[in-house]
């Protein structure tokens, strides 16, 4: 029997630091903010409105294009070097948009991978994402 590897996804707002113990720490920024959107600002990146606002935007849709390979791709070469576990910590300002629908998004696409796969969000339920 092969161990597999646990796969840890989680999201995290920089204002309150990133996870101290992520192996790898990815800053989604860069992307659109659903918090200036009066709509959405009270919402997580767990509805799928926010998802889509951010993952739907042309950034939003080449960095899934690009993120998806390279993680499984990271996945793989963790695996091959025998390493037990990986931790993708993913940060946006708050922790509650951007960082969440993106976490939600590639932890959907490693369904086909062999690892034990975990997600959590962090910060998503702290007031005043941003």
């Amino acid at each position: 029997m092969e161990d597999r590897l646990q796969l840890t996804l989680s999201s995290f707002g920089f204002k309150y630091g990133p996870p101290p113990d992520a192996t790898h720490l990815w800053d989604v920024r860069f992307l659109p903010n659903p918090y200036w959107v009066e709509e959405m600002r009270d919402l997580t990146g767990l509805d799928p409105r926010v998802a889509a606002y951010v993952l739907d935007s042309p950034a939003g849709s080449e960095f899934l294009r690009l993120a998806t390979p390279l993680l499984t791709f990271l996945v793989e070469q963790n695996r091959g070097a025998g390493r037990l576990a990986m931790w993708l910590a993913i940060g946006c300002t708050g922790g509650q948009h951007r960082s969440v629908a993106v976490v939600e998004r590639l932890g959907r696409g490693l369904a086909a991978l062999p690892v034990d796969l975990v997600v959590l969000h962090r910060d998503c339920s702290r007031a005043g994402g941003g």
